[in-house]
């Protein structure tokens, strides 16, 4: 078995940032991904970011990647990195075993931040296993990782800002979107988002929702159909959409299994994604020294997640011993930029599950 000091699982925009605040207080982190190169799904991203300058505003969330990993580069003798290290179990005395290069490996950790982040929500229709019918996190993998056009003509299913903004960049590269559909009443995402896409042509389609993929081996057409204010089909309005790809952005769900196998209390919150683990003020789960941040935590925008990165690795690390020169006045700093990060009509989402998690914490004391 392998003792390490301080394990980060996920080396996304969330585990980054834990990461930096750790080496930065003086403790020794290993950063665990299971993917062959680090930055989560900010390397997907080519829209600019929004919020303040701590949070990146006005820069592309690849670029942003660039930013946090030429810091973690700057504490090389401090921060070891795993890639393609799957994490496949993780027990109530901070052991963990992973599995890379086909060699399976014990971890036993002082402190753990998990930084996993959020799996895609999917949606039921009929034959919604055609070749041709993806998820937004795969889209934005094949275009703007690997440069692959996945189809010539899309149908995109959720108007969230993860929806609008991968429908703006298939468009980007060349792919009509034939529509948007929404099942809610009112488009999910930011205006500003939806505004470009209205211009650009592109039909967004209200109580409204998918029926099913028509096809033999691969999608050929779409079929949706009108809903009713109790979200049920309507008879006699579907609608026919010549498309070789439907693309399913519905929103994420935290990935807590990790958690939920050690036994770290969770508790079905909606706002936050689905099942979240419960936490303290410091992003500490029910289970000493294992920090939350990220999408693990609760879906949010990166912009949180990098904040939560930064304020549960700098509580690591003082777990560990290692308290940052200016640790009360930097935690109290990502308390305010969180607050400000959830100041606003899709921040009351948030803030309301938050105050949903405190309850369940509360009462469980």
């Amino acid at each position: 078995m392998i003792a390490k000091e301080l394990v980060v699982i996920g080396g996304g925009p969330a585990g980054l940032c834990a990461a930096i605040a750790a080496a930065e207080s003086g403790s020794r982190v290993l950063i665990l991904d299971r993917s062959a190169r680090l930055g989560g799904q900010l390397i997907k991203q080519t829209h600019k970011f929004f919020g303040s300058e701590n949070q990146y505003a006005k820069t592309r969330g690849f670029d942003i990647a660039k930013i946090l990993l030429s810091r973690v580069d700057t504490f090389a003798d401090l921060i070891e990195i795993w890639v393609e290290a799957t994490v496949v179990a993780l027990y109530p005395d901070k052991v963990l075993t992973v599995v890379q290069d086909g060699k399976y490996i014990k971890i036993q950790a002082k402190a753990i931040v998990v930084a996993a982040g959020a799996s895609e929500k999917f949606l039921a229709f009929e034959n919604n296993d055609l070749p041709g019918v993806y998820g937004a996190g795969a889209v934005q993998t094949l275009m703007n990782v690997y440069g692959v056009r996945p189809a010539d003509r899309v149908l995109m299913v959720g108007s969230g800002n993860i929806g609008l903004i991968v429908s703006y960049q298939l468009m980007q590269a060349g792919v009509k979107v034939a529509a948007i559909v929404e099942a809610a009443p009112r488009i999910g995402g930011y205006k500003v988002h939806a505004s470009k896409i209205a211009r650009l042509g592109v039909p967004i389609l209200t109580s409204t929702t998918v029926l099913r993929a028509v096809g033999e081996t691969c999608v050929k057409q779409a079929v949706t159909v009108k809903l009713d204010p109790a979200w049920k089909p309507i008879p006699g309005t579907e609608s026919v959409h010549d498309v070789d790809a439907i693309c399913v952005a519905v929103g994420l769900t935290p990935l807590t299994s990790l958690l939920a196998m050690a036994g770290a209390m969770t508790s079905y919150i909606p706002e936050l994604g689905g099942y979240a683990p419960i936490l303290t003020d410091e992003h500490e789960s029910t289970l000493a020294d294992v920090f939350v941040a990220g999408d693990a935590a609760g879906v949010e925008e990166a912009s949180s997640a990098m904040v939560e990165g930064r304020l549960a690795g700098l509580c690591a690390a003082k777990r560990l011993g290692y308290p940052h020169a200016d640790f009360d006045d930097i935690v109290s700093e990502c308390h305010a930029q969180l607050a400000g990060l959830r100041n606003g009509p899709f921040g009351c989402k948030t803030c309301a599950g938050i105050a949903k998690m405190r309850e369940v914490r509360d009462h469980a004391r």
